[in-house]
């Protein structure tokens, strides 16, 4: 048995007394400094603690309880013959240092002065959970360029904290952080005040889509809803020269298609203001030539004009916009119904009611949103109220509101004198609901009637913002990321600049990391174990007849994955070294906090080489079955043994890791995957280690959550599941570096 102490050394010249730390094990009798100093007054010796008297209390007896742990921790796992003086001493006294070089650097550090002639790119990340677009992003350099990281946004605080101490506190980065959801009315406002309204020259982030449903769309409901379109609001307003986003593979596919054709057309419904005037010219030129039709086109002259107005504008044009097909229906009226009808009919009250909804549609969003959340809030889906709930939103939306305009005019079945009137104003109320795109395709049948397709088609190629052709899908894999994860990226290219529609890969199929190399230097810990610092690994011990064949597993690459030889590391190597590029020179030491409190006390930070390794505890009956699963090989053929044995479970699915092949799509639930070697689940650094973060990424706040929480609460593995794998959004930001102009 050891026995570690704290004791206090002689009083410096201030009358402040060192803490030292004193371990003994028989004749081994160790004495370490660690760096903190108190007043005598302020030590309780008999229960080894700074008591409340001193101010930094809390903050010391974390790191002595830290200190204390670490050194017990070791003499458990290290073999006797490493329990020397001087190992000993260096181990304690590097967990020292490290938290003296921490407290001790400025938060915001100097960049090497070599990037003062380089030129800065800069970018935001929206819906940035982790971070693993920021950074990637932070990775890439090419020629005398790189990125200048200005701000990153989410809803969750702990994507918050994590932000905040990688980038501001770790990086020395004055990047800024928006909490805050972007549906919200304000949300621009206050972004544009968090970047000082300065150009911004790349957007990144993967609002979700996958919620979308042309037909189903207003039957669902979800929070994401909307996210894409507030996403694009933000495109509208910066106008980036790039903008990247992300979105899961089914996105293609869903409703054969369907989705993809609609994001692709908001995209390109994104307009250069600048050209906008061209466009609405030739409308009006337009209605002059078809004079027949100048109620139509006068109304997509004022639909366009949506466009490039204000918030404020908006209102007042669409209110416009309504009054006056109200106006004409108030004249269309005592045509086709008689004076009794017109004030108590059902239909004619549908359409007056009709066109007050409508220009109440801001007001109407509001109402939407809040039912929403509330409908999420409070878990409203597969039950008696889900339908009463989707059947109230779906009624309140403009297309709902125009189809039963619609279905009123049809049911007063009015005299043929007057369809022609009928029909102008459900065109007119159809057109008020269009889409940029949408507009273009309505007008082009007047287009050709007028013999002016090629005056159109060069207005439109002025007009539109952004360039695109389809988007594409990246295989993290592809990218030296040890894991097959399949995302879909729609990269947006202003007019002005290159079309990207590749990221081509950095490895070839035959070159991929693999999980062996990814995590083999890791596997050190035990059941319910957390370490904060790398141990040896004795491969021959491990894999006893077998450890040449793992030892090959293991090769020198590039940062991207390229196998290089002669001069590269291996992943796990660059891992610990970390893949930023030389600007970072001078960051701090890998840190962890619980909070934005101990965030903001540099001395609350627990400062260690290694951090997020801490595995679950796991009972013997849960051991027993990961072990029966890992030596089958994969769960579906270890499911009659399993209940053979009476170990049978509910879970739908486990994932046995293959040391020498990629892992699949990293979840948010660590137990869904099997460690390749030991009956046990993934620590969060381990599924780091597969996304591509490097180990000085520290994923703060909680480490996991369960049942209803998971809606609510972002801890590290959520963190790590839903990240963008860093090393592929560096190949997309090298991309974008090489042909931006």
């Amino acid at each position: 048995m050891i026995n570690v102490k704290f004791y206090l050394d002689k009083a410096d010249k201030s009358k402040r007394f060192p803490i030292h730390l004193v371990l003994r094990q028989k004749d081994l009798q160790i004495k370490v400094a660690t760096g903190e100093k108190i007043m005598k007054k302020d030590w309780d010796s008999s229960n080894q603690m700074v008591l409340d008297s001193e101010s930094s209390f809390k903050s010391i007896n974390k790191f002595l309880n830290f200190l204390k742990q670490e050194v017990e921790k070791y003499f458990e796992n290290e073999p006797h013959t490493n329990f020397t003086d001087k190992k000993i001493k260096e181990k304690i006294a590097s967990l020292v240092y490290n938290r003296k070089e921490n407290t001790e650097i400025n938060i915001l550090s100097e960049p090497p002065t070599e990037y003062e002639t380089k030129s800065k790119v800069t970018f935001v990340d929206l819906f940035a959970g982790a971070g693993g677009f920021s950074e990637g992003f932070l990775q890439a350099e090419y020629g005398n360029k790189f990125y200048d990281f200005r701000l990153a946004s989410d809803i969750n605080e702990n994507c918050e904290l994590t932000h905040l101490a990688r980038y501001n506190y770790q990086l020395g980065l004055d990047a800024e952080f928006l909490r805050q959801d972007i549906t919200e009315p304000d949300f621009l406002d206050n972004f544009l005040k968090k970047i000082s309204n300065k150009e911004i020259d790349i957007v990144c982030g993967g609002p979700p889509c996958q919620s979308f449903s042309l037909a189903g769309k207003r039957k669902k409901f979800d929070k994401k809803d909307d996210l894409f379109a507030h996403y694009l609001k933000v495109i509208r307003q910066l106008r980036p020269k790039y903008f990247v986003m992300e979105n899961v593979k089914g996105i293609l596919t869903k409703e054969q298609g369907k989705i993809k054709d609609m994001i692709l057309q908001e995209i390109r419904s994104i307009v250069d203001l600048k050209e906008f005037n061209q466009l609405i010219f030739f409308v009006a030129q337009l209605k002059k030539i078809e004079t027949e039709q100048s109620f139509i086109l006068e109304c997509y002259n004022l639909r366009l004009q949506f466009e490039k107005a204000t918030d404020k504008e908006l209102d007042n044009l669409k209110n416009s916009y309504i009054n006056s097909l109200e106006n004409k229906f108030r004249i269309l009226t005592p045509k086709i119904v008689n004076y009794k009808t017109s004030k108590t009919d059902k239909n004619i009250s549908t359409i007056r009611h009709g066109f007050n909804l409508l220009k109440r549609v801001k007001e109407l969003q509001y109402i939407r949103k809040k039912v929403i959340n509330e409908k999420a809030f409070s878990n409203v889906d597969n039950d008696f109220f889900a339908d009463d709930f989707d059947s109230f939103l779906t009624s309140i939306e403009p297309e709902t509101i125009i189809e039963k305009i619609h279905t009123s005019f049809n049911n007063l079945k009015p005299n043929e004198n007057f369809s022609d009137e009928v029909k102008q104003i459900i065109t007119a109320l159809e057109i008020f609901d269009y889409s940029f795109d949408e507009c273009v395709k309505g007008l082009n049948s007047f287009v050709i009637k007028a013999n002016k397709v090629n005056q159109f088609e060069t207005i439109l190629s002025k007009i539109r913002l952004y360039n695109i052709e389809q988007p594409f899908v990246a295989l993290a894999s592809d990218y030296g990321v040890p894991q097959n994860r399949e995302r879909v990226l729609f990269i947006g290219c202003r007019k002005d600049q290159k079309l990207i529609n590749d990221v081509p890969a950095t490895v070839k199929h035959n070159e991929k990391v693999n999980v062996f190399e990814a995590i083999y230097d890791l596997d050190f810990v035990g059941n319910d174990d957390e370490r904060f610092d790398y141990e040896k690994i004795n491969l021959k011990a491990q894999f006893n007849g077998s450890t040449e064949k793992m030892k090959s597993l293991i090769q020198k690459r590039n940062i991207d994955g390229k196998p290089n030889e002669s001069d590269g590391l291996s992943y796990s190597e660059w891992s610990k070294k970390g893949r930023l590029n030389e600007r970072f020179a001078n960051a701090k030491n890998p840190f962890y906090v619980r909070s934005f409190e101990e965030l903001e006390n540099t001395l609350s930070h627990l400062v260690a080489p290694l951090q997020n390794h801490k595995t679950s505890k796991q009972n013997n009956d849960v051991i027993k079955r990961l072990s029966v699963i890992l030596k089958s090989g994969n769960y579906e053929s270890a499911k009659a043994n399993l209940k053979a044995i009476g170990l049978e479970s509910d879970k739908r699915s486990y994932t046995v890791l293959k040391p020498e092949g990629q892992s699949s799509t990293i979840m948010t639930i660590a137990d869904d995957y099997i460690h390749y070697s030991n009956p046990r689940s993934l620590t969060v650094r381990e599924m780091a280690r597969l996304q591509s973060f490097d180990d000085s990424f520290v994923f703060q706040g909680k480490r996991s959550t369960g049942g209803n929480k998971r809606k609510f609460e972002v801890p590290q593995y959520t963190l790590v599941g839903n990240a963008v794998p860093p090393l592929m959004a560096r190949a997309v930001a090298l991309e974008i570096l090489k042909n931006i102009k």
